[in-house]
């Protein structure tokens, strides 16, 4: 495919209406935008090279006027010499020269329409490119936040999330259970054994016996 059919494809094209057509837009776009930047190169090499035949044929143009004149004075010298034939000949040389000089003056009129042309595809080129890379950066946006929403909701509505939250459940129905068996307890007090009831008597008979012979001793020393 030439130059030409290439720009004029990527001008025509409709971004959004090959986003809409693709299975993978990110793909697609980045595939877009690569054409778009190697027909760009393209197009520029090709108006370089536009612009270099122009001034060659600038050069020799400037020699075939140069050579015109020349033959224009061979002319008249030979005519001033009386050589009616010599100066013919240099006349038709002359035209010669000039019909070579305005055929390449009809190719640079034609060069320069090509180089506005393609100027006119560079502008246009970089404008849709710049609206693809644009396009893309929003795409990418767009997709890299569907996808952490997506993330998020697995996370947060997956299975896995809910074995863990069951879990959580049983964990806390065995800490109720362990704290409930400590709490039992606590419900009525602890029956005291004979012993222990013996104990405690002689242990008040003892403490009441001290605290009677301490009132006897501070009485006799008062």
């Amino acid at each position: 495919m030439g130059i030409f059919s290439r720009a004029r494809d990527i001008l025509q094209a409709n971004v959004n209406d090959l986003l809409d057509k693709a299975d993978d837009p990110a793909k697609t776009i980045r595939l877009v935008i690569m054409e778009m930047e190697e027909t760009l190169v393209e197009v520029r090499a090709s108006a370089a090279r536009t612009i270099a035949d122009q001034k060659e044929m600038r050069r020799t143009i400037i020699k075939l006027e140069q050579a015109q004149a020349s033959w224009a004075e061979k002319a008249e010298l030979a005519l001033s010499k009386s050589r009616e034939d010599l100066a013919t000949a240099a006349l038709v040389e002359k035209q010669k020269v000039g019909q070579m000089a305005r055929q390449l003056q009809d190719e640079m009129d034609y060069f320069m329409e090509q180089l506005e042309a393609h100027e006119d595809d560079i502008r246009k080129l970089e404008d849709k490119l710049r609206e693809a890379r644009t396009r893309q950066n929003a795409l990418l946006n767009r997709m890299e936040t569907a996808q952490n929403r997506a993330r998020v909701r697995a996370m947060t509505r997956g299975q896995r999330v809910e074995e863990a939250f069951s879990r959580f459940e049983v964990m806390e129905r065995r800490a109720d259970f362990a704290e409930a068996r400590v709490e039992v307890y606590d419900l009525a007090p602890v029956q005291k054994s004979l012993e222990d009831e013996i104990a405690e008597l002689r242990t008040s008979d003892a403490v009441a016996e001290e605290l009677a012979a301490m009132k006897a001793r501070m009485n006799r020393e008062g």
